[in-house]
């Protein structure tokens, strides 16, 4: 486990669960957010721990922390998934990145969990992505949310593999949308399967859930070379000064702070 000391008392406790065993994208985001993190806890007064432990995921160890982050993946085991859902629904925060929302049947990841999928998330399956990790423009799209607070209209993201989803999430009543991708950046992706190319359509990528304290962000993806097999990190998911801040007002938001 790992984390960072705050002077005196922290306002709030952070617990991030990971996996870091799938996928070298993934695996990079999950060290760059466990150094990123910290930072900011030092300087915004909160505490961050991290943990690849799923078995802490229950009643008693989530007692102590305010705010639960998925960095990579979800939980599988049902008990581990009984106490995130009643964590959620007697007053828990929670901050999850790219693929904790990813569910697909048939694959290793099926979509065998109703309530967090189709209810909390709101998502549904995923459906494709773009390839390969690129920066897209995003447009703010409820400015007078906390998280978005001071962002421009539109904004520069990092790179990354954008995600498209079953459930047209526009439908949602309880759905409150922050971030989608914005018109200018199609084409989005650069292939080379055509349909890794994004030409046209409606894609959020960061969303509430109103009957919950949560938010969903779709990045967390890191740009590698695969092609020369260096595994080399190519970008970096905190390089967009814009797109950090929101990932941290709506930390501080979650946490019960006014960003």
């Amino acid at each position: 486990m790992s984390g960072a000391a705050t002077d005196g008392a922290p306002a709030f406790k952070v617990i991030a669960f990971y996996t870091g065993k799938s996928d070298l994208a993934h695996i990079s985001f999950v060290h760059e957010a466990n150094r990123w993190f910290p930072t900011m806890a030092a300087k915004h007064h909160f505490s961050y721990e991290a943990t690849d432990d799923w078995g802490k995921l229950n009643a008693s160890f989530l007692a102590g922390y305010r705010v639960v982050l998925f960095l990579d993946t979800r939980p599988e085991d049902p008990a581990q998934r009984a106490a995130f859902r009643d964590y959620m629904e007697h007053g828990g925060a929670w901050l999850g990145f790219h693929f904790a929302a990813f569910a697909l049947t048939p694959s290793a990841f099926p979509q065998n969990w109703d309530w967090y999928h189709d209810q909390f998330l709101g998502s549904g399956q995923y459906v494709s992505n773009t390839w390969r990790p690129t920066s897209a423009v995003l447009r703010v799209v409820t400015p007078g949310h906390p998280a978005t607070r001071g962002l421009p209209a539109t904004f520069a993201s990092a790179p990354n593999e954008w995600y498209r989803w079953e459930k047209d999430l526009r439908t949602n009543p309880s759905i409150q949308i922050l971030l989608a991708i914005d018109a200018a950046s199609f084409p989005l992706g650069t292939g080379p399967k055509p349909h890794e190319i994004w030409h046209e359509g409606y894609y959020p990528v960061a969303w509430t859930n109103r009957n919950y304290r949560m938010i969903y962000v779709n990045m967390g993806h890191n740009d590698m070379d695969y092609e020369h097999r260096t595994n080399r990190e190519l970008s970096s998911t905190f390089a967009s000064e814009a797109q950090s801040k929101f990932i941290l007002q709506a930390l501080l938001w979650l946490g019960g702070r006014t960003p």
